[in-house]
């Protein structure tokens, strides 16, 4: 049994965390939000989790760091700078950062990297996503996790074959570019859709989330497999191994 400390334990995932810690018979050890004490809330913690907000991610590393425990961090919205935080942070303490923490979606991914690699450039790549209405950051922390696994799979750099928010008069496609379709509607948990488009020939890869239930149970299977890990950086790849053992 796992003492898990959650960060942004009021929003909807901090809940839905609550609940699926409870299910898979672990300790909550508490939770905190907006103006709370991180470094206590890990001194009573085995391990922590992070769906707060990009603002609070350095004060969150410096508290597991502080604490020698490793923490999770579902977090989207994240810019190089936070991402640069946290290989520091991971030269001490045990971190898996990820843009979604579904295995479904890490599924997708690795499927996704593969169709990448195997279909040259001259396949266009679009990714869909649909979120409820009061998502904040667009693209999607899952779409940017897609748009990086299509662009591993091609071996090239993401940030400069990105295309997003086309509007106007925008000219004809670039080969090779991956391109973003954020929709914003509802109550939508997630939708996210990968489309591979040939001449006269569309492969779609997606993935539906009819619940957010699966991103906290993906959340805590992550934090009870990170407990006791040596320092070092890992992903949600790491829990689909263990999975699949």
């Amino acid at each position: 049994m796992a003492r898990i400390g959650i960060i942004g334990s009021e929003g909807r995932m901090g809940q839905a965390l609550a609940r699926a810690i409870a299910d898979a018979g672990h300790e909550g050890a508490g939770g905190i939000d907006r103006g709370g004490d991180p470094a206590a809330l890990a001194d009573r913690s085995d391990v922590l989790v992070d769906f707060s907000a990009p603002v609070a991610l350095e004060a969150n590393l410096h508290a597991a760091i502080g604490a020698g425990i490793p923490i999770v961090i579902g977090t989207t919205g994240l810019e190089d700078r936070h991402h640069r935080a946290i290989d520091n942070a991971a030269r001490q303490v045990a971190v898996l950062q990820t843009g979604n923490t579904s295995l479904g979606v890490t599924l997708l991914a690795r499927l996704v990297r593969e169709a990448a690699a195997s279909l040259g450039p001259e396949w266009d790549i679009e990714i869909v996503e649909m979120h409820h209405r009061m998502k904040v950051d667009a693209p999607s922390g899952t779409a940017l996790l897609l748009g990086e696994a299509a662009a591993a799979g091609r071996g090239i750099d993401l940030a400069d074959h990105r295309e997003s928010g086309r509007d106007g008069h925008t000219g004809a496609r670039q080969q090779g570019a991956i391109g973003f379709a954020a929709l914003r509607g509802g109550t939508v948990a997630g939708e996210h859709s990968v489309i591979v488009a040939g001449e006269e020939e569309r492969l779609t890869l997606s993935h539906s989330a009819e619940n957010r239930m699966i991103f906290a149970r993906g959340a805590v299977k992550a934090a009870q497999w990170l407990i006791g890990r040596d320092a070092g950086r890992y992903a949600m790849d790491d829990i689909l191994a263990q999975a699949a053992s």
